[in-house]
């Protein structure tokens, strides 16, 4: 049902789906970015995935493969993502999509991509607006590893609260030897930590989401040269969540996915809050029995959840909904 090609977008690999089926009118156009921490994950780990949405909402789907961390520290796989993105944008009649309907998608790490895509693209005059973004169970900041979800789910694969610290600062300086510090929380001032308070909060979880426990934290002692290290995680590009409201507030309609089982799930609550804050409209759809990465699971060397294709279903019915 889908021809599906390998090609490069200014010297980035991705690999095309496009349907058989004859259309009326031109299609919308997907942009995948994978997940896996920034480290792991292909165009082949996705290969059923983008299938499946390919076929299912009928659009011609982009699969990126940027390069990965540690080898490729931050900025290469955000600068992959972006290029890929703009070069589809600027050849789109190539491939029968409507340039008013090109949409960002990713899951996890690639969530966070996807959202540094859109913020990045946002202000742009010169190329057409993208018109939804799709951010499914995203990784938004590296402040505060001390949310209620991070509490909750430390334990619960496939994302342990380590590895989410680990990954984050393999993608920003190819190491993690400040791993601990980071999950104490000393890698941030104390004037910094107030400024992004209002967006960084347990304050801004809804309280059904506390109740299989939380306790508020601390943060540790505020050390200069662990933030010497990490200081790039204060920035927008690979910390989505910390944008002024003066770019969140250009973006397209959007699409959060969380699962109550994830490290991440307060990451899609905040952004989620942000987003309609500043008047962007938000389908946000949550798995209660969901974990962290059951998408990427789908049909998966013989797994499947049931979970993981509602997940799946909600994305192609929003796309649908375009």
């Amino acid at each position: 049902k889908l021809f599906i090609r390998d090609l490069q977008f200014n010297k980035v690999p991705v690999r095309v789906y496009q349907p058989k089926a004859t259309s009326d009118g031109r299609r919308r156009g997907i942009i995948f970015f994978h997940g896996g921490g920034w480290v792991f994950g292909s165009l082949d780990t996705y290969e059923k995935v983008c299938r499946y949405i390919s076929r299912e909402s009928e659009s011609v789907v982009v699969s990126v493969q940027y390069r990965l961390a540690p080898e490729h520290k931050y900025p290469a796989a955000y600068e992959d993502c972006l290029n890929a993105t703009i070069h589809f944008m600027k050849n789109i009649e190539h491939y029968g999509v409507d340039p008013a309907n090109v949409i960002v998608c990713g899951d996890s790490a690639g969530g966070n991509l996807a959202a540094a895509v859109q913020q990045t693209l946002a202000g742009r005059s010169d190329l057409p607006r993208l018109r939804a973004q799709i951010l499914i169970y995203p990784g938004l900041q590296a402040l505060d590893f001390n949310l209620p979800s991070y509490q909750q789910n430390r334990g619960v694969p496939l994302l342990f609260r380590e590895r989410a610290a680990f990954f984050a600062l393999q993608y920003l300086n190819g190491d993690a030897l400040r791993m601990q510090e980071v999950l104490e929380g000393s890698h941030i001032p104390p004037d910094m930590r107030l400024k992004y308070r209002k967006w960084v909060s347990p304050d801004n979880i809804p309280e059904k989401f506390k109740v299989r426990g939380y306790k508020p934290h601390k943060p540790h002692e505020f050390k200069a040269e662990v933030y010497e290290t990490v200081k790039r995680l204060c920035e927008p590009d690979p910390c989505p969540l910390l944008a002024e409201d003066a770019v969140i507030h250009q973006l397209p309609e959007s699409f959060i996915l969380t699962c109550e089982y994830d490290v991440l799930r307060d990451d899609g609550l905040l952004y989620k809050k942000r987003l309609e804050d500043n008047g962007v409209r938000v389908t946000w759809y949550h798995l209660e029995d969901g974990f962290h990465g059951i998408i990427s699971l789908y049909d998966y060397c013989g797994f499947s959840f049931p979970a993981g294709k509602r997940g799946l279903d909600s994305v192609v019915n929003f796309l649908k909904s375009l």
